[in-house]
């Protein structure tokens, strides 16, 4: 894939966004919220970072992306679509009876790596990967968003403590802290105190980055490929709804639909951000 500079980037990111809403269309029960805060994270993965080709989905040599909380697919759908792997015309099928596109990720859709959405789960099939990787000496990379409310699930520290263990250095994980769970904030519901801290107690290298300033993001993804001996993770500060006026930090988009006048409200405040 091509590197696109920054300021293409930013645009790629706001047709991410649109095209996030065009899937959810009106009254479409859809999670808003944290697909708009990772949208800029995965716009730079698609569109800068990873080694990926849609004529070639199956190329053994490919980076992989797994989003872990797999409930914000429809960001992963945008770029999909964005990248040619199917034509956006099946964004507004999701979630549809025979679509290839449904509310969590699925292998049978192009360019999908695994099954996900069961939270917790992404970063072990990530190690497998990579793993895998180290085995067959290739040197792709693999990538895993978590969610910062999924880390609360067990199996993600059991996988932390097994990446650093086998020394991943081809292991990149994201956090996308947006810091809002289903129902509320989430040092109110379940606080996971010093995320970046923890990690590093394990064995990774941590960074920590503005999860919406693409520059930072940038630099971060670069800074990961130095690493060597250890899996690296990206704590990326986010606003749950980015974009989106009536839904930035607001719990209520979590998973929810949009009238008309919201859909719309929702496109003006992308298209002029």
């Amino acid at each position: 894939m091509k590197k696109n500079n920054i300021k293409e980037l930013e645009e790629i990111s706001k047709k991410i966004r649109c095209d996030i809403l065009e899937t959810m269309g009106i009254g479409k029960k859809s999670h808003l919220g944290g697909s708009m805060s990772a949208a800029d994270l995965v716009t730079a993965l698609y569109f800068y970072k990873m080694n990926h080709h849609s004529n070639n989905p199956n190329d053994p040599d490919r980076d992989r992306f797994i989003l872990s909380k797999g409930h914000s697919v429809l960001s992963q759908y945008a770029a999909l679509a964005e990248s040619g792997y199917f034509s956006k015309s099946e964004l507004k099928k999701t979630k549809t009876l025979g679509s290839i596109l449904q509310g969590h990720p699925e292998i049978r859709t192009p360019g999908i790596e695994a099954n996900t959405g069961s939270l917790g789960q992404g970063l072990s099939i990530g190690i497998g990967m990579a793993i895998g990787a180290k085995l067959d000496r290739r040197n792709y990379k693999v990538y895993v968003i978590l969610g910062d409310g999924e880390i609360a699930e067990g199996q993600v520290w059991e996988a932390a403590n097994t990446a650093a263990f086998y020394k991943l250095d081809n292991l990149v994980a994201i956090v996308d802290h947006n810091k809002l769970q289903a129902v509320g904030f989430l040092k109110e519901r379940y606080d996971l105190g010093d995320i970046r801290g923890k990690f590093a107690a394990f064995g990774w290298k941590t960074f920590e980055i503005d999860g919406h300033n693409m520059q930072e993001i940038l630099h971060a993804l670069d800074a990961v490929d130095e690493i060597k001996g250890a899996p690296s993770v990206i704590i990326a500060h986010t606003i749950k709804g980015k974009g989106v006026s009536f839904a930035e930090n607001n719990a209520a988009f979590h998973n929810a639909p949009l009238t008309k006048e919201q859909l719309e409200k929702a496109k003006n405040d992308i298209l002029n951000s």
